[in-house]
């Protein structure tokens, strides 16, 4: 019997519609949070000169034999979870140990993978998500990355045109027990006269490049599923993230020299799941903006009617497109 192992947060309901789909297909799936280890979630590996990694991992309900696992969806799952007895610093180091020894075993499953964490962790990266489109002959904008204000006064004098400054890193922070957002924003003349606070961390910052609409590129494997954003109003516009009501979508088709840098990006980052997004401008060219190795997808798939969770379940079971 084969399996296909399901790592993911227990309430994330896309991972749900996947599950279904592989059971659907006929597809053994044994899903599991690393939250639930070590209290609900039991590990029993064995490795020695005659044969790899044997044993297997056993939930109150369910185990699965490690040798029958055929491919991995990992997607975000949540921090190992220890009893509240132990004391930070216990916790900490088994979470330490949790990590190498349940996360060592898993990572050194030698099968599909959607995808696998050691290259998902790496292709979190802007600059190198940046670079990487930038060798494998994807259009990017000028960009820069500083903590200077100096050298952000340089660049936009520079760019004699609009510049944005985004994030790095994740957007979202909380504050005040409060779940925020950090959204794209156009630098004005008043902001390059005030940089207070661009010293404190790192900072990212973009020549504006005009756009006709934006596109979310879902890749998974070697299916390309595209869709145009249209923004409808000016917050949109300029991040459509903050202003999801106002967004309208359309299927469209990838031209062939995007799709041909796409998937030299994901053989070089070694991804088999990543959420693009481009920027389309008035005239047609495509702009890479970054690459999200573990983006939502749920939301475009329902809006556009792409099979996205179907592309997935396929690629985990080896089924060819």
């Amino acid at each position: 019997m084969t399996a296909v192992l399901v790592i993911a947060a227990r309430d994330d309901w896309p991972t749900d519609r996947v599950v279904k789909a592989l059971t659907d297909g006929g597809a053994e799936v044994f899903r599991m949070d690393t939250a639930e280890f070590p209290q609900d979630l039991t590990l029993a590996g064995r490795i020695d000169a005659r044969r790899g990694w044997s044993g297997g991992l056993a939930s109150p309900l369910r185990a699965v034999d490690l040798a029958s696992i055929t491919a991995v969806y990992y997607r975000a799952p949540n921090a190992f979870a220890f009893p509240p007895t132990m004391s930070e610093p216990e916790r900490r180091f088994a979470a330490a140990q949790a990590r190498s020894g349940l996360g060592g075993i898993i990572t050194a499953l030698d099968c599909r993978w959607v995808s696998h964490p050691a290259g998902m962790s790496r292709a979190e990266y802007k600059p190198l998500q940046l670079a990487t489109a930038r060798a494998c002959g994807l259009t990017i904008p000028a960009t820069l990355i500083t903590n200077s204000p100096d050298v952000v006064r340089a660049f936009a004098g520079e760019m004699r045109g609009a510049i944005i400054c985004k994030p790095v890193a994740s957007p979202v922070l909380i504050e005040d027990d409060q779940l925020k957002t950090v959204y794209t924003r156009r630098i004005q003349a008043a902001d390059i006269g005030d940089l207070r606070g661009i010293d404190t961390t790192a900072h990212l910052f973009q020549a504006w490049v005009d756009k006709a609409h934006e596109v979310r590129l879902t890749v998974v494997g070697d299916r390309l599923l595209a869709a145009e954003v249209h923004a409808g109003s000016d917050t949109a516009h300029t991040d459509w993230r903050a202003d999801y009501a106002s967004l309208t979508y359309q299927v469209t088709e990838v031209p062939k020299d995007i799709a041909q840098g796409v998937r030299r990006y994901m053989d070089s980052l070694q991804l088999r799941f990543a959420a693009m997004d481009f920027i389309v401008g008035p005239d047609g060219p495509w702009t890479f903006l970054e690459a999200n190795p573990c983006g939502q997808w749920d939301w475009i798939e329902h809006a556009t009617g792409l099979p996205i969770t179907q592309a997935i379940a396929d690629e985990l079971r080896g089924v060819s497109s």
